[in-house]
């Protein structure tokens, strides 16, 4: 079944409906979102939430599959018992895979699968991804990145498929019909808009009023949420077209971009969702914020909340103080600062996309679908993924592809035998982990698979033997977002004397090199 990139009269008509019904206290509930770990169910219940989302790392205890479907249908059962009974959306990050889920299947991440250029593997990573997230309950996924990064400084690079936007068009439209053109659909967010791949090194600004959580000060963020110093004609022409194809294609959710533009933070510019997004692109479904990012507009928050809203934003990604931003919202409609207009265009759009999406007829998925999670079908897939993205750099006098047969082989590295080093950030929680985060093969138990002849130290301290082959895994601990920013892109210390350990201990030195992406 395919979307169509317009919502049709019918369902127009029955929100139209419940909109006249709504009280404003029920519209300004549906444009607030929480995190899970902020907000008791019962409070979903008395002031009307319109979604709850699970950050990176916004797990239940113990993390399993079962314990996530019941933890979000708790949300939604709370949801239901509102006057009008409006189902939320509940959103998570899936972006490569259901990510954040213990046995959920991972998938390369963009960067991988931009190598790759396969348009239709990229559509059956979404669908099984959105199956999975549907076998927990969670019905939205904050992907794809259609980001089209311009430095490869930036920590977020990794999330781009390319810096081809071209290229992104394809494989991001392919993501977005994965999860959208089937059944059941799970609600994509094509993110971030516009230009975070574009902003300038050196441009990244701290705001002493919102210090203490995530956004302060660190000396590694130098670029992720910065200044795209670009003209109209550039930002159009590398940036925004992603966004177009993803209108055309049925996008009926955007995320909006910590980043600003020639000064101006994208939450607040009406230019760029108001004019350029909604009026010229045509675009019919509902902006989200991103995590508390309204914030840095304004130290005042009314300030902040008024400029967002009036600018097109109409969900807010709280995340923390909901209480505080509804009677913050509540209060510039009462005083004329945000009119009813721009309140019900904003519900109106987000009654949409619920009903376009299924969640009024049925609010819970299927359950049969969380039998599926990380299912061996499914990891047939992402093993594919992985070989397609895996990119050959040099191969001097053939040293690849290695003969099962080799008598001897040495493996090195500290990455060879790490699960959270192979899958990089957006693994279980935010910035990744170290070691067994998640079920998974290591590089080393796939080459003792293929041969009986390994030998492996992850120092690379073989100085009483020799071998035919030496592998050495180099590997760079996972990050997320400005964590990454690095304007050092080298090896690490360790790795290079891991690397000048064993070389000696080889009897006859090629060199081959290969690239594989977080997966």
């Amino acid at each position: 079944m395919s979307a169509s990139p317009q919502v049709s009269s019918p369902i127009k008509e029955s929100v139209e409906a419940l909109l006249a019904e709504m009280t404003l206290a029920e519209k300004i509930g549906q444009m607030t979102q929480p995190e899970k770990n902020s907000i008791p169910a019962e409070d979903v219940t008395n002031y009307f939430i319109g979604s709850v989302l699970s950050g990176g790392g916004g797990n239940p205890a113990p993390n399993t599959p079962a314990n996530w479907a019941a933890m979000v249908r708790s949300f939604q059962e709370a949801a239901l018992k509102t006057r009008l009974g409006i189902p939320l959306i509940y959103g998570s990050d899936a972006v490569h895979g259901h990510n954040n889920v213990f046995g959920a299947v991972l998938f390369p991440h963009n960067i991988g699968l931009g190598a790759a250029r396969d348009p239709e593997l990229v559509a059956k990573i979404a669908r099984i991804t959105g199956l999975e997230m549907l076998g927990t309950n969670v019905h939205w996924n904050f992907a794809p990145a259609v980001s089209v990064p311009q430095d490869i400084r930036w920590g977020r690079t990794y999330e781009g498929y390319s810096e081809d936007t071209d290229l992104v068009i394809e494989l991001g439209v392919s993501y977005l019909k994965g999860l959208q053109d089937v059944e059941p659909r799970a609600l994509a967010s094509v993110k971030h808009f516009a230009a975070d791949g574009g902003t300038a090194w050196g441009t990244v600004q701290t705001y002493d009023w919102i210090m203490g959580n995530w956004q302060s000060a660190d000396d590694r963020w130098s670029i992720d949420q910065g200044d795209a110093l670009i003209d109209e004609a550039t930002l159009r022409e590398i940036h925004l077209r992603p966004y177009q194809a993803a209108i055309a294609a049925g996008a009926q959710n955007i995320m909006v971009s910590f980043s600003s533009w020639q000064g101006i933070k994208n939450h607040g510019n009406y230019h760029l969702l108001t004019e350029i997004l909604k009026q010229e692109f045509g675009f019919e479904g509902f902006l989200v914020s991103d995590w508390m990012a309204i914030n840095q507009i304004d130290r005042d928050y009314y300030t902040c909340v008024v400029t967002s809203i009036n600018a097109g934003l109409d969900m807010v990604m709280v995340p923390f103080d909901y209480k505080l931003f509804i009677s913050t919202l509540t209060a510039a409609v009462e005083k004329g600062d945000v009119s009813i207009q721009r309140i019900d265009d904003a519900v109106r759009r987000i009654l949409r996309a619920k009903q376009w999406l299924g969640v009024f007829e049925q609010p819970f998925p299927d359950a049969a679908l969380l039998n599926d999670v990380g299912s061996d079908e499914h990891r047939a897939v992402a093993r594919e993924a992985v070989r397609k993205s895996v990119t050959l750099l040099r191969n001097e006098k053939d040293t690849l592809p290695l003969a099962k047969d080799t008598p001897s082989i040495f493996v090195a590295g500290r990455g060879a035998d790490n699960i959270g080093l192979q899958c990089g950030g957006w693994s279980i929680v935010w910035l990744g982990g170290d070691g067994a985060i998640t079920e998974g093969t290591t590089l080393l138990e796939g080459f003792k698979q293929a041969s009986q002849n390994i030998r492996y130290d992850a120092a690379g301290d073989f100085s009483d033997a020799r071998a035919e082959i030496g592998i050495v895994v180099v590997a760079e601990p996972p990050y997320a977002e400005g964590m990454g920013d690095n304007d050092q892109l080298t090896l690490s210390e360790e790795d290079i004397a891991i690397l000048k350990r064993v070389r000696p201990q080889v009897d006859s030195w090629r060199w081959s090199s290969s690239l594989a992406a977080h997966c």
